[in-house]
């Protein structure tokens, strides 16, 4: 019989408030609101902390206040920069490339509910992992939606909601967001 931690992380309805997840996240809690509080620290010193919530991490900067739910499902590749407030809800695996960067207030969501009522009052919950590609730039409030792949080297504008996967070699914002133009590595371009 599997645990609620492996439901979680098999995408499949599992109850958050299982003893195991409960524990988990407050550690977690714990992790981040020290983290949170070292603020005007210098990055080595932070990174000791963001060490003990991921797990391993190499060169990587995330400005705080930062928020995540476990911690452990985070894996991020080296370069990564996370500007202030953002959020990963890493009930299922968010995987981030090298030299990503992500502008404040954006939300990482693998976590969703079933949208039939009567079952979602019943407490249980679902997750589906994020795949962030290298090379991406993520604008700042931008939402990225359970089960999403970003493609390498792309853009995703500020404010944007993506609900599917957008493909290597973008820029795409909107919401819903959505490809507005392929991205020309020869021609050097702003948004």
């Amino acid at each position: 019989m599997k645990t609620e931690l492996q439901k979680m992380l098999d995408g499949e309805l599992y109850d958050a408030n299982d003893a195991t997840l409960v524990e988990m996240r407050d550690k977690a809690r714990t992790l981040t609101a020290q983290y949170n509080m070292q603020m005007g620290k210098p990055l080595a010193e932070r990174n000791n902390t963001l060490k003990q919530l991921l797990g391993s991490c190499s060169t990587i900067d995330i400005q705080p206040p930062f928020f995540c739910d476990y911690g452990t499902h985070i894996s991020a590749g080296e370069n990564f920069f996370m500007n202030f407030n953002c959020v990963i809800l890493d009930c299922a695996q968010v995987t981030i490339g090298k030299n990503v960067m992500c502008g404040p207030y954006v939300q990482i969501y693998t976590a969703y509910h079933p949208l039939v009522a009567e079952e979602r009052i019943k407490g249980p919950e679902l997750a589906s992992p994020i795949t962030i590609g290298d090379n991406v730039w993520i604008g700042g409030g931008a939402i990225i939606c359970p089960g999403v792949t970003i493609g390498h080297n792309t853009t995703i504008g500020a404010g944007s909601v993506v609900t599917k996967d957008i493909p290597d070699n973008v820029f795409a914002a909107g919401n819903p967001c959505r490809v507005i133009k392929q991205i020309n590595p020869d021609k050097t371009e702003f948004v």
